[in-house]
C-alpha cells in the first residue's frame, strides 16, 4: 500500500472549531479532516476518516467470522410489505424515510433489517438441520432523527453491523446469545476504549433478555447506574425499582380533605403542611406527597391518549424511562387544551379519585411501584386549593397498573443487593437482544423439527454502531491538543514528519518511508515543503496517529525523534535504527 502523502492527501486541517460542534469528538473529527458535514446528521467520510471506519469494520468482521457468522448484504431501499406485516411501517411513525416510486408503490430507507433477515431465511431454509444459523451485514441505515446532533453520534445516515441468530429452541438461542456476547467483548476490547455492559430495555425491538455495551463518556446521552457493592449495572431505562412490602392499614386515620390555598407545587404544599398540619414524628417531606403527572401518549396509528402517572413528590418523571416503557408510542406534554377537554382535572390539585378507568375522568392511571398497598399519602383533592391527607393506597384509591417512569438517583437501593447505586454516562455502542419469535411469528418463519412438525424459529438480534464507534473512540481517547487513536483503528501506523528546508531531510524521509512500507507498516508522510515545523507538529498532534517520527535538525548528528502520541514521551533514535524501532512500536518488541 502506498504511503499517504500530506502534499497530495485530500485533507485540510482547521484551527477553529466548527460552529455546530458540541462535543470534543465532533470538533476534532472535523478539524482534523476526517469528516465534513453535508446536512444535519449527514456526513462525508474523507480519506482519513474512511480509513478509521474501515479498520473498525475489519475488526467487527474478524470477530463475527470467528463465531461462524456469515456476511451478506441487503439493500437499503426496501418495500413496504414486510414492514407492514411486522407492524413497524406504522410503529416507526415519523422516524423512517418513506418514498414512492414512479408507480406510486411505497418504499422506505432501511432503519433496521429484522424483516429482511427473517424473510431471507424463510426463503432458503425449511428444516431444523439448517439451524443454528448466524448471519450479519455491515450496512448503511437511515432514520429521520428529529434532532440530529453530536456529529456521528446521532445522525440520520449511519453505518451499522446487524446480525441475527436463528435457532430451533430457546436453549439454542441462549447459546447463540452467549457466543455473540463474547464476540462483542473481543470487539470492544480491540477498539480501545472503556466500556461497560448493562442491562437494557428491549423497547420496540421486542424480545426478552437485552444488554447494552456503553462507551463510558462524560458527554454520553445514556445514563446508567451501577451498584457500589455487587456487579449490577443497568441503563436507567431498565432499572427495576425494589418494591416495598405492602403495609397493613388497619387503624390508620381516615382520609380527610383540608384547605391548602396557594399550594400548586410540591414545595409550597410541604411548607403549608408543616406550618398548619405538623406531624408528631417528624416534619413533612416531599416524599410524603403523591404527585400526579399528566402526559399525552401518541400511538403509532396517530391516536392520542391522556395518561396519568402517580409518583412520590420527591421524584421527577424521567422522560427517557417513560418513553422506553411506552415504545413504540411517543410522549408529549399535556397542554392547556388537553386540560380544557378534561374538566374533571383540576390543574395543580389532581388526585387519584378522578383518575383510572373507574374515575370521573376515565384517564388511565399508572403508579410508581413504590406506591404499595397500605402507604399513606398527601395528594390533590380535585378541588382548587385543597389536598387530601392520609389517603391510603388500596383502601382509598387504586390504579390501572404500575410504570417505571420516575427518575433513578444516586443512592437509590440496588435491585439485587440493596446497596446504593451510583450513576454515570455513556454512549450506546452495541445492543444485543433475545428477540424470541416476534418477527418469526409475524412473517411465518417455521421449519420442520426432528419429528416432522412445523415449529416457529427463535431469533436473536445483535447490533453495533460502526460509524458511531469512530466518534466514541475519539470521545474517549482524545486529549487537549487533538485525537489519539488506538493503534488498531488509526488511519496509519506511523506519521513521519519531515521538517525544515534541507533537501537531505526529505531524502531521508523518503528512504525511511520506503523501508517502513517494505516491512508492512502503513505510513502517513508529511512531505510538504514550505510548511513550517510548528504547523506540521500541530497537524500531527491533531490527526492523532499513535507513533510519530520527526526528521529534522537532529539528522546532522545521525538521530531522529520518535514520539508516542498518547503519552507524549519522546526519545532520540539513531537514524539507522529508526525502522526497527518503529516496527517494534507497531508490532511489539519481538517483531522482525
Amino acid at each position: 500500500m502506498a504511503a499517504l502523502r500530506m502534499s497530495t492527501l485530500f485533507l485540510r486541517t482547521l484551527r477553529e472549531d466548527p460552529a455546530d460542534a458540541e462535543l470534543p469528538s465532533h470538533r476534532l473529527l472535523v478539524r482534523a479532516g476526517y469528516i465534513r458535514r453535508v446536512a444535519p446528521g449527514i456526513y462525508t467520510w474523507l480519506p482519513l476518516g474512511l480509513k478509521v471506519l474501515r479498520n473498525i469494520e475489519r475488526i467487527v468482521r474478524e470477530e463475527m467470522d470467528a463465531i461462524g457468522s456469515q456476511e451478506l448484504l441487503f439493500p437499503a431501499l426496501l418495500p413496504r410489505e414486510p414492514y407492514e406485516a411486522s407492524g413497524r411501517w406504522t410503529e416507526y411513525g415519523d422516524n423512517i424515510f418513506r418514498l414512492k416510486d414512479r408507480k406510486d408503490a411505497d418504499y422506505l430507507l432501511g432503519p433496521t433489517h429484522e424483516e429482511m433477515f427473517t424473510l431471507a431465511v424463510k426463503d432458503l431454509y425449511s428444516s431444523y438441520k439448517d439451524l443454528p444459523l448466524s448471519i450479519y451485514q455491515i450496512q448503511t441505515k437511515y432514520r429521520d432523527e428529529a434532532r440530529p446532533r453530536a456529529g456521528l453520534l446521532r445522525g440520520r445516515e449511519f453505518t451499522m453491523k446487524d446480525s441475527y441468530s436463528f435457532d430451533i429452541d430457546d436453549a439454542g438461542l441462549d447459546a447463540s446469545y452467549a457466543a455473540h456476547r463474547k464476540a462483542y467483548i473481543r470487539i470492544f476490547d480491540r477498539l480501545g476504549f472503556d466500556y461497560v455492559i448493562v442491562a437494557a430495555m428491549a423497547g420496540a425491538m421486542g424480545g426478552s433478555k437485552s444488554e447494552e455495551f456503553l462507551a463510558t463518556a462524560q458527554h454520553g446521552e445514556d445514563t446508567y447506574v451501577r451498584c457500589t457493592q455487587c456487579d449490577y449495572a443497568a441503563n436507567v431505562e431498565a432499572v427495576k425499582v425494589p418494591v416495598p412490602e405492602a403495609v397493613a392499614y388497619d387503624g390508620l386515620p381516615a382520609a380527610h380533605a383540608e384547605d391548602t390555598p396557594d399550594t400548586p407545587t410540591i414545595e409550597s404544599l410541604v411548607d403549608h403542611l408543616n406550618a398548619h398540619f405538623p406531624r408528631e414524628d417528624r416534619p413533612w417531606a416531599a416524599g410524603d406527597t403523591l404527585k400526579n403527572v399528566l402526559v399525552t401518549v401518541v400511538h403509532p396509528d396517530g391516536t392520542r391518549e391522556p395518561l396519568a402517572i402517580g409518583v412520590p413528590g420527591d421524584r421527577e418523571i424521567d422522560e427517557k424511562r417513560l418513553g422506553a416503557q411506552l415504545e413504540p408510542s411517543e410522549v408529549e406534554a399535556f397542554a392547556e387544551a388537553d386540560f380544557a377537554r378534561n374538566p374533571a382535572l383540576v390543574k395543580g390539585y389532581i388526585g387519584p379519585e378522578v383518575l383510572g378507568e373507574d374515575g370521573k375522568s376515565g384517564i388511565r392511571y399508572l403508579l410508581d411501584p413504590r406506591v404499595v398497598e397500605g402507604t399513606a399519602w398527601v395528594t390533590g383533592a380535585n378541588v382548587s386549593g385543597q389536598h387530601v391527607i392520609d389517603l391510603v393506597a388500596g383502601r382509598d384509591f387504586s390504579a390501572d397498573g404500575t410504570i417505571e417512569a420516575a427518575e433513578v438517583r444516586d443512592g437509590d437501593p440496588c435491585p439485587n443487593c440493596g446497596h446504593p447505586l451510583e450513576s454515570a454516562r455513556g454512549i450506546e455502542m452495541g445492543h444485543i437482544f433475545q428477540l424470541g419469535r416476534k418477527y418469526a411469528d409475524a412473517l411465518e418463519l417455521k421449519v420442520l423439527d426432528q419429528n416432522g412438525k412445523l415449529v416457529t424459529v427463535t431469533m436473536g438480534s445483535y447490533g453495533i454502531g460502526v460509524s458511531r464507534a469512530v466518534a466514541a473512540i475519539a470521545e474517549g481517547t482524545h486529549d487537549e491538543i487533538g485525537l489519539v487513536w488506538p493503534r488498531e483503528v488509526a488511519p496509519a501506523d506511523v506519521h513521519v514528519v519531515a521538517t525544515g528546508k534541507d533537501d537531505a531531510v526529505f531524502a531521508k524521509g523518503e528512504e525511511i518511508v520506503a523501508a517502513l512500507q517494505a516491512r508492512g507498516v502503513e505510513v502517513l508522510y508529511d512531505d510538504r515543503k514550505g510548511v513550517s515545523p510548528g504547523v506540521k507538529f500541530k497537524d500531527s498532534e491533531l490527526i492523532g496517529v499513535p507513533t510519530i517520527v520527526v526528521i529534522g535538525r537532529g539528522l546532522a548528528d545521525g538521530t531522529v525523534e520518535l514520539k508516542d502520541r498518547a503519552s507524549g514521551e519522546r526519545r532520540e533514535v539513531a537514524v539507522d535504527g529508526i525502522v526497527d524501532a518503529v516496527v517494534a512500536e507497531v508490532r511489539g518488541p519481538d517483531a522482525r
